[in-house]
């Protein structure tokens, strides 16, 4: 199928497809200088980088997972450590809003009055302090 029918089926720009192309996450099956065409299987591909990148894979990092022929190699090891840091993420997002909803509830008449509050605040300049700049 032409660039512009893949671009279609895939919702994957044609800008992006040449793009990925040039990248090497896929190829075309045309000869060099005429428009591109890509195999049908072109569209499992770009869907696995979509995942890819929907799990926080970098470009590079799929690539890396790609085979010259476009089969996925998966590098379990990278995955579970991608795993973790999502696992991570989702613990932070959770205190975050565990916080804003006690904030937004405290029974303190003042903010400054609410120990956990203040806890929070201690716990928060000492996180920023520890993170590089």
């Amino acid at each position: 199928m032409d660039i512009s029918e893949t671009a279609r089926r895939s919702g994957v720009p044609a800008s992006t497809l040449r793009y990925y192309q040039k990248m090497g996450l896929i190829r075309a099956i045309s000869p060099e200088g005429e428009r591109r065409h890509f195999a049908a299987d072109v569209l499992d591909q770009l869907a696995l980088i979509a995942l890819g990148q929907a799990g926080g894979l970098s470009l590079d990092e799929i690539r890396s997972m790609l085979s010259p022929g476009g089969e996925p190699q998966v590098d379990r090891a990278m995955l579970l450590t991608r795993a973790d840091e999502i696992d991570a993420t989702v613990r932070r997002l959770q205190a975050m809003s565990k916080g804003l909803r006690h904030v937004a509830e405290c029974p303190a008449a003042s903010h400054a009055e609410c120990p956990t509050f203040q806890r929070w605040l201690k716990a928060a300049t000492a996180e920023k302090l520890k993170s590089p700049r």
